[in-house]
């Protein structure tokens, strides 16, 4: 299988790319920036922007599939950023599989299409899509993820998956913004109930888009089973919210999050805060924004037994074994910064 990751240079991309590797496919990387680690591993690089439909076309000429995990995350930003990444960059790759004949295309997609105000608890794909975003990430992903779901047919099959709080050794979005708030001493424990959410180690997030991609790439009989259908994917075991976090900062040696601050007060301070943003037109995230509120006080797990019926998927990485792991690799780069 010759297969094509875009945003190969990220944590969920690269972590693709070494396991295609070791399993003796051939790859090709898209991404914006050049990485030695991918060239080191003897990746063929194409550099481009998701939004350059050329450029696109270009990587995904002679692929078998197409894992489309390039995306702009954040929680807040400029509008027409989201759009143009997040809508119509997966356009450009759909128009591209179809223009070069490519068969397969796996889309990463977020739970958080399902988002809306009220907590989701053992929720199966049949409850839609959500009709109240908080962020621009997840409203344009719920629109990316319709486009690519439609665009199923005999000639391009497709598959959507929807991995929660991808996480482990490598992160680049999670784990270093709770260590920099952690460091900092402004984390805050949201006060209310108990809420529990889903987590993904980062290896299972990987066996997932491999299971889909052999399963589009298969028969045309096990094509049928997931082509067009998205899937809610996680380590099957929620988690406490806060025993998550706390269980972050342990890992890298910090304090738990001791400190509350009541719902209502965190989503007024979370507008306020991204309005400020805007309207100084500060870069990267606001401090705290609604839609981070909203993941650290409201229950988001989900059934995650289409994804074990259709595409054989079984998460192997619990969390006691995930966090062994990620200590291990926070010390490793600790030493290594140090000269050890």
């Amino acid at each position: 299988m010759k297969a094509l990751v875009t945003g190969a240079g990220g944590f969920l991309g690269g972590a693709m790319v070494r396991s295609l590797i070791e399993r003796g496919d051939e790859v090709r990387g898209f991404s914006r920036g050049a990485h030695p680690q991918l060239q080191q591993l003897g990746v063929e690089q194409h550099r481009g922007d998701i939004c350059d439909a050329a450029a696109v076309a270009k990587a995904v000429e002679g692929v078998d599939v197409v894992l489309h995990a390039a995306a702009k995350v954040a929680a807040a930003g400029a509008e027409e950023d989201f759009v143009a990444t997040n809508i119509e960059g997966p356009k450009n790759v759909i128009d591209a599989c179809r223009r070069h004949g490519v068969t397969a295309l796996v889309y990463t997609s977020t739970p958080s299409v399902t988002f809306g105000l009220n907590d989701l608890e053992g929720v199966d794909e049949s409850i839609g899509y959500s009709d109240h975003f908080d962020a621009q990430y997840s409203r344009t992903k719920a629109h990316a993820e319709k486009n690519v779901l439609a665009a199923d047919g005999d000639a391009l099959r497709t598959v959507a998956l929807r991995p929660h709080l991808i996480w482990g050794p490598g992160d680049t979005s999670l784990l270093p913004r709770v260590l920099e708030r952690g460091r900092a001493g402004v984390l805050r424990r949201i006060s209310g109930a108990t809420k529990r959410t889903d987590i993904t180690y980062v290896d299972d997030a990987v066996a997932a888009h491999l299971l889909a991609a052999d399963k589009l790439l298969g028969s045309a009989a096990t094509a049928d089973v997931v082509g067009g259908k998205p899937y809610f994917i996680s380590s099957g075991e929620p988690i406490e919210i806060w025993e998550f976090v706390d269980r972050l900062l342990m890992a890298a040696d910090l304090p738990p999050v001791r400190a509350t601050i009541h719902p209502k007060v965190a989503l007024s301070v979370a507008w306020l805060f991204e309005h400020a943003h805007t309207i100084l037109g500060g870069h990267g995230d606001p401090r705290m924004t609604r839609w981070i509120v909203r993941e650290l006080s409201t229950s988001r797990w989900f059934d995650i037994s289409a994804a074990r019926r259709d595409l054989g998927y079984k998460p192997m990485i619990g969390v006691d074994e995930g966090m062994q792991r990620l200590t291990r690799w926070l010390a490793e780069g600790v030493s290594s910064q140090r000269g050890v």
